[in-house]
């Protein structure tokens, strides 16, 4: 599997995380992550919080409470505004990595589907995943 890093549309925000695999993959229809991505779901890549490591000036956050009433932090480029990850303590300190700014995406291959109630029908994805009303649990 190739490295977990990646990089915002400009470049000027990169990432890596030193977890040698990510704990999980998921697409998720959440509403949330649907006004984030701009599209009918996200595709993530979850990794331990703590194991990502940000270099670049432009980064920015955004904070809200989840649905579980804990924070969830966005982290975007402040210059072109790509969302490069959520971090989620609700979710076991994991951070979900948006699998679209990753160097080399084409290992990713989610396994679950989370939020299914939220989703689009616009926006169907393969429907040979695992699938959970909301968060898995």
């Amino acid at each position: 599997m190739p490295k977990i890093e990646g990089s915002c549309l400009c470049g000027q925000v990169t990432y890596s995380s030193s977890a040698d695999e990510p704990a999980m993959m998921v697409v998720c229809h959440c509403p949330d992550c649907q006004r984030q991505s701009g599209s009918a779901y996200s595709t993530n890549v979850l990794v331990p919080t703590a194991s990502i490591a940000f270099e670049g000036d432009n980064r920015r956050t955004y904070v809200m409470n989840g649905a579980s009433g804990q924070p969830v932090t966005r982290n975007f480029c402040g210059n072109c505004g790509s969302p490069l990850s959520t971090e989620m303590p609700a979710f076991g300190d994991l951070a979900a990595v948006k699998a679209g700014t990753l160097q080399d995406s084409s290992w990713v291959k989610p396994s679950i589907q989370i939020w299914c109630n939220s989703a689009q029908p616009w926006g169907p994805v393969s429907d040979d995943m695992d699938e959970a009303p909301a968060n898995p649990g």
